[in-house]
C-alpha cells in the first residue's frame, strides 16, 4: 500500500513579499517544514533517527502555479517518487485553500557527516519510506 504524507504548514507573516504573496524562495521553507515532519518527526516516531544524523539536498525544483496569500495554513502532500541506493526523490504538491498552487521535487542524499561523504540507505530507512513510494 502506498500513500501520500500530508501535513498542514502555517504561513508566516515573514513569508510575504512586497506584493502580499508568499515569496517564491519561501516555498522552499514550506516544503522543508513538511519534509522535516516526515523525515525527522515521523521517522523518529518509528524508532528511526538516522535521517537526523545526516541528510543533504542535492537538488530542488519548483513549479509555481498560482500566488499564495497570507492566511490559513497550506496543505502539503508529499511522496517518494524515486528510491535509489543512495538518493531519495521527494515529490510535493502544495494546496492553498484546497487549490493546487505549486509542485516541487527534492533529491535528498543520506550523508555521513563524520566522514564527509554520501552513504547508502539502510534497510530500516528503506522500510520506513516504502509506504510513501508512488511512481509518477
Amino acid at each position: 500500500m502506498t500513500e501520500r504524507y500530508i501535513v498542514d504548514v502555517p504561513v508566516r507573516w515573514s513569508d510575504m513579499d512586497a506584493f502580499g504573496h508568499v515569496n517564491n524562495a519561501r516555498f522552499l521553507t514550506l516544503y522543508e517544514e513538511a519534509r522535516c515532519e516526515l523525515f525527522f518527526g515521523q521517522a523518529h516516531k518509528h524508532g528511526l533517527d538516522s535521517f537526523e544524523a545526516g541528510t543533504v539536498i542535492a537538488r530542488h525544483e519548483i513549479e509555481y502555479l498560482r500566488p499564495v496569500d497570507y492566511g490559513d495554513p497550506v496543505r502539503i502532500e508529499m511522496w517518494v517518487s524515486e528510491l535509489r541506493a543512495s538518493t531519495i526523490t521527494v515529490s510535493y504538491e502544495l494546496f492553498d485553500n484546497g487549490v493546487l498552487a505549486s509542485r516541487a521535487k527534492s533529491v535528498l542524499v543520506p550523508y555521513d557527516l563524520a566522514n564527509g561523504r554520501p552513504r547508502r540507505l539502510s534497510d530500516a530507512e528503506r522500510e520506513f519510506l516504502t509506504p510513501y513510494v508512488i511512481s509518477a
